[in-house]
């Protein structure tokens, strides 16, 4: 009567896998953001990396990553080292990769 419970486990399965893997666009677009607000300035306040962000429409799983950033300035490469400690520690970075 009923179609056998094994097919439909293991598109549970695959949804899910997916479900939790982070799309390239999303570093993509931060790359794009992080390039647009260093591109005219030599540092940047926490505050214009979130609007940035956000206006930006990066993923929620990354804008909660830039989120998590400490209030300050930030040069290019602390803020890259920032992003890619809170990758790290999430254990996103093979499948989100990290920044320059």
């Amino acid at each position: 009567m009923g179609a056998p419970a094994r097919p439909l486990r293991r598109v549970a399965r695959h949804l899910r896998y997916h479900a939790l893997m982070h799309s390239p666009e999303d570093h993509a677009v931060l790359t794009r953001v992080i390039d647009a607000l260093y591109a005219a300035e030599h540092s940047v306040a926490r505050l214009d990396v979130i609007i940035r962000a956000e206006l930006a429409d990066v993923g929620e799983d990354l804008l909660g990553i830039v989120n998590l950033l400490p209030p300050g300035i930030y040069s290019r490469q602390r803020l890259c080292d920032q992003l890619n400690s809170a990758i790290t520690a999430h254990g996103w970075g093979r499948s989100l990769g990290t920044f320059e």
